[in-house]
């Protein structure tokens, strides 16, 4: 470009800005930045590819949904819980410490602004409502779990009452929203949402500093919120020692309730991430060159394995017989936590989803091993191998439902690195093995079960003693 025409451009440039810059606020722009940004709206590419996963059904929580029609009907429980809350504070004198937690929400409006990534306006939703969305809603969270743990402790007292009447008539019978069971799971199920939050350290302040100390049945926030959502703890991974190891010191927690659901499933040795050039082959086709699939029941559900012996696996039809534990030396056995599907995992797999590609870019565990389940499953013959060996359980119609929703959570989800590269490296290069897919077909001709396995051996006996025989008779005749 000439000297004249850069001179021109550059001019243009500040002539544009002079036109604009009255209508930019540098002071706003500032506050765009999303370091301090945890509640994020799901990226449209994959809210449209299944939208409900990621919409409230029940209730709204926080700003973003705040004021949608069909939530509002929810607004008079939550007033009604507030009401009970204000009551625990009543009987221990302790009303005044709301309004000193109403302060400490107003000195703390920004922070927890700025904790969203979508910007609210002022003119929009002024501090004031914006204050009172915050405590209403965290009022209503701490007074649920507070009411759930001691519906759970107080049922068992009156099971035999529930039994004779059918009807729970404890001190909870007029809380609507537990004696319903539909409505209690669906407000559990909206409260994992990731466009339904509001920061942890608001409720963890609520919790330490109002709550009055005879109703505290737990040491910290945290503790009660893994037991109210114990739910999606499937491999039962909350105890203290991982709790620490996840978050350091307790009363830290993590950052909102979606967040807390990620924990559930992470594992204290993942790996470094990596780039795998080629994605792993199918379940099928991993059995077809002597692949073996093993569940775990006790582990985090990410902490998938790989285990084979170096020499010991050259000789994979040896390790077909299930009565000696010793011969699994001889498998390659792909071992992956027991993974239970149902009607909500498709929308707590897709909040995760949602909230790593926002929030953890560098660590997408959770994309990482539904990617992998992806690779590994492409029809409902997969799926029902990984049901047969128990890897799966589902209450879903059939297994085809399976094969589609796990082929569906991985649309528009974009990672530079897999967790499970040396595993899926490892897996290609012993399928690509010729001898390991020899071995393979011999194990499944003559081995694959109980009884292939007693007629092959039968029959090699059989061929021992006719070869014996025709030695000895050999010798007979020549000698």
């Amino acid at each position: 470009m000439a000297p004249d025409n850069i001179s021109s451009a550059v001019t243009l440039s500040e002539t544009e800005y002079e036109m604009v810059k009255h209508t930019i606020d540098i002071k706003v722009l500032e506050k765009l930045s999303l370091a301090e940004c945890s509640i994020y709206e799901v990226p449209p590419n994959l809210r449209k590819v299944k939208q409900d996963a990621y919409t409230p059904q029940l209730i709204s929580i926080g700003p973003i949904h705040l004021g949608k029609e069909e939530l509002q009907s929810m607004q008079q429980h939550k007033l009604r819980y507030f009401h009970f809350f204000f009551e625990r504070l009543l009987q221990s004198s302790q009303q005044s410490t709301i309004k000193n937690y109403k302060t400490y929400l107003e000195n703390e409006e920004q922070n927890i602004r700025n904790s969203y990534a979508k910007k609210f306006p002022y003119d929009i939703i002024s501090k004031e409502k914006f204050v009172d969305t915050i405590l209403l809603d965290a009022v209503f969270i701490i007074e649920l779990l507070l009411r759930n743990g001691s519906w759970k402790s107080d049922k068992p007292k009156h099971e035999h009452e529930y039994v004779e009447s059918k009807s729970f008539r404890g001190k909870h019978s007029d809380d609507y929203i537990l004696t319903q069971a539909w409505m209690c799971k669906s407000i559990t199920r909206d409260l994992i949402l990731l466009e339904n939050q509001i920061p942890f350290f608001v409720l963890m302040n609520l919790y330490e500093t109002v709550v009055p100390e005879e109703v505290k049945k737990h040491k910290s926030f945290l503790d009660l919120a893994l037991e109210y959502f114990a739910f999606y703890d499937t491999q039962k991974s909350s105890s203290h020692k991982t709790k620490k190891y996840y978050f350091g010191d307790v009363s830290s927690g993590p950052k909102h309730f979606t967040d807390l659901i990620r924990f559930f499933y992470l594992h204290p040795d993942l790996r470094k991430s990596g780039w795998a050039p080629n994605l792993p082959r199918t379940v099928t086709k991993l059995m077809d060159s002597g692949v073996s699939f093993e569940k775990v029941v006790e582990g985090r559900l990410l902490d998938i394995t790989f285990e084979k012996k170096p020499f010991l696996s050259y000789f994979l039809c040896l390790g077909c017989l299930p009565s000696f534990s010793c011969l699994n030396n001889f498998k390659a056995r792909l071992r992956i936590p027991q993974l239970k599907v149902d009607h909500t995992t498709e929308c707590v797999l897709r909040n995760l989803i949602a909230l790593e590609q926002c929030q953890y870019q560098e660590q997408p565990y959770i994309c990482n091993y539904v990617s992998l389940l992806d690779s590994l499953i492409h029809t409902q013959v997969d799926v029902d191998f990984l049901v047969e060996k128990e890897v799966i359980l589902h209450e879903m119609g059939s297994d085809k439902e399976v094969a589609m929703l796990v082929n569906g959570l991985c649309k528009h989800v974009v990672v530079n690195s897999t967790c499970y590269y040396e595993i899926i490296n490892e897996l290609n290069k012993h399928y690509q093995n010729i001898w390991n897919r020899t071995m393979a077909a011999l194990w499944l001709v003559y081995f694959r079960d109980a009884w292939r396995s007693s007629s092959t051996l039968v029959g090699l006996a059989f061929l021992v003693y006719t070869a014996f025989n025709f030695v000895r008779l050999a010798k007979i005749l020549f000698y």
